[in-house]
This record gives structure tokens, sequence and C-alpha cells, in this order.
């Protein structure tokens, strides 16, 4: 199995939905909304399994300052073979020397961004207003 990474935004929404579902992300019951937010993401890659979308990451951006990393997932078969590592090299490479790069992580997700060289935030508490209903 070779794994391929892309920075390319052609990734269909079934793609993106078989992902999001095989890792239990509320985002995917508003798929279309979850589509388009990603490939208006200010920066996108992505990880293939010949044709079958394995992992994905995304940026929201200031473009000069401050990053925010609201997604990144790899789809549960392919966890541990260093897929997300590679994903989140490759955002903090396209965000490297900005004032702050930023994510909520939870769980597992802690120890893993804590590899990655993430640092928790002081007292920070992550805070949203979520519309986790189905529509």
């Amino acid at each position: 199995m070779t794994i391929v990474f892309s920075e390319t935004r052609d990734i269909e929404m079934i793609q993106v939905v078989l992902l999001y579902k095989a890792n239990r992300w509320s985002s995917v019951m508003k798929p279309h909304s979850l589509h388009q937010a990603l490939l208006n993401s200010h920066y996108l890659v992505s990880a293939w399994d010949d044709r079958q979308l394995v992992g994905v990451g995304n940026a929201i951006s200031d473009g000069s300052l401050v990053v925010y990393y609201p997604h990144l997932l790899v789809h549960p078969d392919y966890q541990g073979q260093g897929i997300g590592k590679t994903l989140v090299e490759m955002l903090k490479r396209r965000y490297e020397g900005f004032h702050m790069q930023m994510l909520v992580a939870d769980g597992e997700a802690i120890a893993f961004y804590e590899k990655c060289g993430f640092n928790k935030a002081g007292n920070s508490q992550a805070m949203w207003i979520y519309d986790g209903n189905e529509h």
C-alpha cells in the first residue's frame, strides 16, 4: 500500500462523507456544508490510498498571523501508520513562522498533537456555539 499526499481540492463529496462517517464526526450530518467548508479552506491537505480518501486536514487563516486547524482525521483502518503525522507536518510547514497555530483536541488526540509539537494553551478553554442537531 502506497499513500499519496495531495494539496489539491479535487475531492468529491461522497469521499468526504465516507471518511467522516467512518470517524463518527457529527459534521457528516451536513454533507454539502462539510464539503464546501473543506473546499473553501485556506489550505487543504489529503491522503489517498489509490482513489480512496483516507485522511484530510484543513486550515482557516488570516494569511499572516493566525491559523486554526479545525479538521484532521484519518480513516480508522489507516490510523497508526503515520498518515496523520504527515498531514500535520504539511500543515505546520505551510504556516511556519506564523504567530499562532492553534487547534482544539480532546481524548486520545491530545497526546497525538503533543507528539506533533503542540502545547496546551495555558488555562485557555475551548468554547463554542454548537449546532449538533440533525437537519
